[in-house]
């Protein structure tokens, strides 16, 4: 009678204990990344930004292990990260989905209602989503119809996948990064309208229109105007392939300490191979946007701030013109065991901004746990008899 109550407060114990330990674990910890900014001051007005990347959603083809245990910390993560930082707005750089180019419309439909169930109820939350090389594939395999499908099931963009959009006094800019790779295609073609069109706009809204232009002419015909907008002035880009990172400073991955690129290269390579089961993407983790795409941005729009993925760690870069870009981490432990976020807070008045990296826990240490506990109710439940 005594071993059978023991057990059965064991069992309470051990049941209260993983309650509480999932409440704890799926706590985000958020550390602000230095930068020398203008200071900056917390404002209830200000605009508060989550952004996530490499969701790596496998819908339909989802393992029972996936559904039940990765997509149920999946959205208890997203649940603490909405109730803990109160974001105004959700960003999702791109790789919604783990084979997404490779899917049917219908397998594609399947993604997408993993994806809202994972957001559950705060999924009336205002997102953004920005194509990824996973979701529309490689140059050599885009299928126009195909992307123009997926764009209009992602709210905000355009045939092409780029998009513009504006929330509260901060303008934001998605490009279809993929199709600045491709050479004479027609969809590179129709993202250069949309970078000269949004250039042109900013401009005239700044009133910085100068009617002395100058061309460039780069390996792929690339052509922008040198005009008198300052570095900095323009909106904030996002998109899902980093810019190539010529220039000053680099801070890589989650500790924020400077770090060589050939080191970063090196890691990210080790986080590829310890998550083979989702396949390779189209371009590798270190693959960039070229020099002349990337300067081609960098000169038209003048970036505020550039958000990128891709790479499925965090780095923060300090390009050539002083333009700073920020390259988001995979939220998937189909990517890494290690996942996690950015948080940026823009100011309202002025362009001060905040930007924290948020780790969330590891796949690995969860696990551990739950074994943990069921080989010590298993020893007990043994030593009762």
């Amino acid at each position: 009678m005594g071993t059978t109550v023991s057990l059965k407060v064991l069992s309470l114990v051990a049941i209260a204990s993983l309650l509480v330990f999932e409440e704890w674990v799926s706590t985000p910890a958020c550390n602000l990344v230095p930068f020398e900014d203008p200071k900056f001051e917390d404002d209830p007005e200000d605009l508060k930004v989550m952004l996530v990347a490499d969701l790596l959603l496998l819908g339909s083809d989802s393992a029972y292990f996936t559904l039940f245990f990765r997509d149920y910390y999946m959205a208890k993560f997203f649940r603490k990260s909405f109730e803990s930082l109160k974001p105004d707005l959700l960003l999702v750089l791109g790789d919604i989905s783990a084979k997404g180019s490779e899917l049917t419309r219908s397998k594609w439909t399947s993604v997408l209602r993993q994806f809202y169930q994972i957001l559950g109820p705060f999924v009336g939350l205002p997102f953004h989503a920005v194509l990824g090389d996973r979701d529309i594939g490689e140059c050599s395999d885009l299928d126009l119809n195909k992307v123009n499908w997926i764009s209009r099931k992602l709210p905000g963009l355009d045939p092409s996948g780029c998009g513009a959009f504006e929330i509260n006094n901060i303008s934001f800019v998605t490009l279809n990064a993929v199709a600045l790779l491709c050479g004479d295609n027609s969809l590179r073609f129709g993202i250069e309208k949309v970078i000269e069109r949004e250039s042109l706009e900013f401009r005239n809204e700044t009133g910085e229109i100068n009617d002395s232009t100058k061309t460039t002419d780069a390996d792929y015909n690339f052509l922008w105007r040198v005009h008198s907008m300052s570095s900095g002035s323009g909106p904030v880009i996002l998109l899902h392939l980093p810019l190539q990172q010529t220039g000053s400073q680099c801070q890589g991955a989650i500790d924020t300490l400077k770090r060589s690129p050939i080191s970063l290269i090196e890691e990210l390579n080790e986080v590829s191979k310890t998550r083979e089961h989702i396949g390779a993407g189209p371009y590798k983790l270190f693959h960039t946007l070229p020099q002349n795409a990337s300067e081609y941005i960098l000169q038209a729009l003048k970036p505020r701030i550039i958000f990128s993925a891709h790479r499925h760690a965090f780095s923060d870069h300090v390009h050539f013109d002083q333009t700073r870009e920020i390259t988001v981490p995979a939220m998937s432990w189909n990517a890494r065991d290690d996942p996690g976020f950015v948080f940026a807070t823009f100011q309202k008045t002025g362009r001060a901004m905040s930007i924290s990296y948020c780790s969330l826990a590891r796949e690995s240490h969860i696990l551990l746990v739950y074994i943990s506990i069921m080989v010590l109710f298993c020893f007990f439940c043994l030593k009762g008899y």
